[in-house]
C-alpha cells in the first residue's frame, strides 16, 4: 500500500471514530491537527502526499501524523514492491483450495461412506497436499497399493470393483 493510500484511510478511520460517519476530509485533518497538537500540515501538503506528488514526508511530518493517527510512525510510508499485509502464503492458499475440494467430494459422495470418509481425513491431514502427492507415489507402485490394501483395508480386498475397464485420456489411461 502506498502512503497517499495509507493516509486516504487513515481520514476515514479517524472520521468513522469521531462520530462523522464519513472520511475526515483534508481541510478537517489539517484543522484537527493544527488545534489538538498546536501545529500542523496545510491541506495542500496533505492533498500532495495522497496524490502522490510528493512521495515522502518530512521526519518531523511523519511524527506528527503518527501521534495524531496513534500509529506506529513506520506505518506512514510506502510498503515494499510484493508486500502482503495478508498471513496466508501461496503455499496455504492451495492448501485451502484442496481442502475445499476435497470437502466438496465427501459430501458428493456421502452415498459411499467409507470414501467420503477418506476424503474428509486428507482433508484435515496438516499437509493435503503432501498427502495426495504421497498417494500419487503409492498408486504409481501397484503391487504396494495391494499390500498396503492386504494390511490395512483387507474388506477391500473382498469387494468387487464396478469395473475394472480404464478410461483413456489425453495424458495416459485412468
Amino acid at each position: 500500500m502506498k502512503l497517499g493510500e495509507k493516509l486516504r484511510y487513515l481520514r476515514l478511520v479517524e472520521g468513522t471514530l469521531r462520530g462523522m460517519d464519513r472520511e475526515m476530509t483534508q481541510q478537517e485533518l489539517a484543522k484537527a491537527l493544527n488545534k489538538e497538537l498546536g501545529r500542523g500540515l496545510s491541506q495542500s501538503y496533505l492533498s500532495q502526499i495522497e496524490s502522490g506528488a510528493r512521495p515522502h514526508l518530512t521526519n518531523a511530518s511523519r511524527m506528527m501524523l503518527a501521534r495524531f493517527f496513534k500509529v506506529h510512525p513506520g506505518y506512514l510510508v510506502d510498503d515494499p514492491e510484493g508486500f502482503h499485509t495478508e498471513l496466508t502464503s501461496e503455499l496455504r492458499a492451495t492448501e485451502d483450495r484442496l481442502d475445499l475440494w476435497l470437502i466438496a467430494g465427501a459430501e458428493q459422495f456421502a452415498s459411499d461412506p467409507e470414501l467420503s470418509h477418506a476424503l474428509l481425513e486428507v482433508a484435515k491431514h496438516r499437509d493435503t497436499r503432501k498427502s495426495i502427492v504421497l498417494l500419487g507415489a503409492i498408486l504409481e507402485s501397484p503391487e504396494l497399493v495391494e499390500r498396503l490394501a492386504e494390511v490395512l483395508k483387507p474388506s477391500l480386498n473382498e469387494l468387487e470393483p464396478k469395473s475394472r475397464r480404464k478410461r483413456t485420456t489425453p495424458g495416459g489411461t485412468l
